[in-house]
């Protein structure tokens, strides 16, 4: 589809590439005195903050350098700030923040244990959030000119999944930002913020690429490589009933799509017979329909480091050789880096948000580990990322690992590894060792089995997922493999809100399993536990490993996947496919 900009849109342009151009300057500028900066940016969150019961407890009032802060603040998790949070959430702000502060609403994110974390999203913290993005965004866009005054789809999610008891909204931070992007950005949104209170996941992906195929955008913004290729295996799934859609001005009435959405989307829904028509000959060329047949994409931006590299495999097939640009490690809690190269899941550290700290990986189990500041990090060494932002989390572990690759000024590069410790995501779940084991013991009483040894394992497919592996000569297993299986799925979606969630959308499997020899795991133990002699009583069994292959040598039975739809699952589409 071509795009023709109109002379309006040209001098539009050619402001907002010399505004782009200044905002990026400025966040240039920023990395040249990068020390500088991280002072001026930690000082501000301080003083904002004195007066809360939590400036009080540590002192801010007398906190005057980074050096007072570190000696004053011990680094802290998130159930060290959970308490003062509880709080907030309660409706007292004064916990954790000062006079004329607003929360806005609670960013939710999958926490260590059952429960998720609740980070406070407050009118600075945005800020920052909207900075990191607008920096990255606009470096893309320079880098990609013929992306500007094009159409963007990006996808979000609820900022009201849920309510606080005092009425604050809980949900998606990517929500708020759209809901509150600046009206000349919205104009150019392909997928309106109405999107994001579609529930049904299949539907959602249609609705957007319903809107998106005929418009030709510029590219495609998402987390989730996952989601980028499903919006691509929608529409090719989907083809003959899009291409109806199109051709006349429809949205198929059979999706669980609301009246409410259907009213705001029919300003958008046009018949495009010319292009329905195009669409049917590149079916006949091609035998699919597929976004590198249809769109003109400059770029492609999603998370490209861990295990999301895996994902990129299927990219030319779908996308052709479309450049792709790391969004950047960035969290709930906060943004980390802000990559401006394609290509590398590197980025630069964003010194204006937030303020950094890295302790070195081989000293992150230690009581009290010295913390080093930006300007202190070796090229090619590796270190845990400890924040603090202005949504009240102060020398907060992230859990993140990353590498240094290089510095631009005073500002490290960065690239993000990993989760610390037992942690393993496959498609952003971020589950932990403690979730797995919890969600065990759930399973266990629910299908009334001692199972006493097992390991869950990621394996990489489409989509990926997790093999339990279990004794075989576990009492009763054997007979009720299924049982036990569908169950932990179940338990798993109820102590990981981010693994649910990814459950109901399809991009993770549902858990399969395989049973193991008598006496597999126990051996396997005592041969680890051989391994660091020194500290054999230390040694503890893993549960969850933490990268697809690392059960290569695991012996394979027949693996059981649940016949029963799963319970998250079974929320999917009700519309035929």
């Amino acid at each position: 589809m071509e795009h023709r900009p109109s002379l309006a849109d040209r001098l539009v342009f050619l402001f907002a590439r010399s505004h782009a151009e200044r905002v990026y300057r400025r966040f240039m500028a920023a990395t040249r005195q990068a020390r500088r900066e991280q002072e001026q940016t930690l000082l501000a969150k301080i003083r904002r903050n004195a007066d809360s019961e939590f400036g009080r407890r540590f002192g801010f009032e007398q906190i005057r350098s980074a050096a007072d802060f570190v000696r004053r603040v011990p680094i802290l998790r998130y159930e060290d700030h959970q308490p003062y949070i509880e709080r907030v959430k309660a409706g007292d702000l004064r916990a954790l923040f000062g006079p004329r502060q607003r929360v806005l609403m609670f960013a939710l994110s999958s926490g260590t244990t059952a429960e998720p974390k609740y980070i406070p999203v407050t009118q600075p913290f945005l800020a920052e959030y909207r900075r990191g993005w607008n920096a990255f965004g606009i470096k893309a866009m320079l880098d990609h000119p013929a992306a500007f005054l094009r159409g963007i789809v990006q996808i979000s999610s609820r900022m009201d999944e849920s309510c606080t008891s005092a009425g604050i909204p809980c949900g998606a931070i990517t929500g708020l930002m759209a809901a509150t992007q600046k009206r000349l950005v919205r104009k150019y949104y392909l997928s309106p913020a109405c999107l994001a209170r579609i529930d049904d996941a299949a539907a959602k992906y249609y609705t957007i690429m319903r809107l998106a195929v005929p418009a030709d955008p510029a590219f495609i913004v998402a987390a989730n490589p996952a989601s980028m290729l499903k919006l691509a295996r929608t529409a090719d799934t989907h083809r003959d009933q899009l291409i109806r859609d199109i051709h006349d001005g429809t949205l198929r009435q059979d999706l669980p799509v609301s009246a409410e959405i259907r009213q705001l989307l029919r300003p958008r829904l046009r018949a495009l017979p010319a292009v329905a028509r195009r669409l049917e000959e590149l079916v006949a060329e091609h035998g699919q329909l597929l976004p590198r047949h249809y769109w003109n994409l400059a770029f492609l931006a999603n998370w490209t480091g861990g295990t999301m590299s895996l994902y990129l495999r299927d990219y030319p097939h779908y996308f052709g050789d479309v450049p792709v640009r790391d969004i950047g490690l960035l969290a709930s809690e906060g943004r980390v880096s802000v990559p401006v190269d394609d290509g590398t899941p590197g980025g630069i550290l964003d010194v204006a948000g937030g303020f950094f700290e890295f302790i070195p990986r081989d000293r992150i189990g230690e009581p009290s580990p010295r913390a080093y500041r930006c300007h202190e990090l070796e090229l090619g060494q590796e270190y845990f990322v400890i924040l603090t932002t202005s949504a009240g989390l102060y020398r907060y572990d992230l859990g993140d690992l990353v590498r240094v690759t290089g510095y631009i000024h005073e500002a490290p590069l960065i690239e993000f590894l990993n989760k610390g410790g037992r942690t393993c995501s496959l498609a952003g779940e971020k589950l932990t060792e403690h979730q797995v084991i919890l969600a065990m013991e759930q399973a266990r009483r629910q299908c009334a089995l001692g199972v006493a040894n097992f390991v869950l394992a990621p394996q990489w497919a489409d989509p990926p997922g997790y093999l339990l592996h279990v004794g075989g000569d576990e009492p009763g297993v054997a007979d009720r493999a299924e049982d036990l299986v569908a169950a932990l799925d179940v338990a798993l979606c109820r102590v990981n809100i981010e693994y649910a969630g990814k459950r109901q959308t399809d991009r993770l499997a549902a858990v399969r399993v395989n049973l193991l020899p008598p006496g597999f795991l126990a051996d396997l133990d005592r041969r680890e536990a051989d391994r660091y002699r020194r500290s054999n009583e230390q040694y503890k069994h893993q549960y969850l490993l933490t990268a697809p292959g690392q059960d290569d040598a695991f012996p394979r039975a027949a693996a059981v996947t649940p016949s029963r739809p799963h319970p998250t699952a079974a929320r999917g589409p009700d519309w035929p496919i």
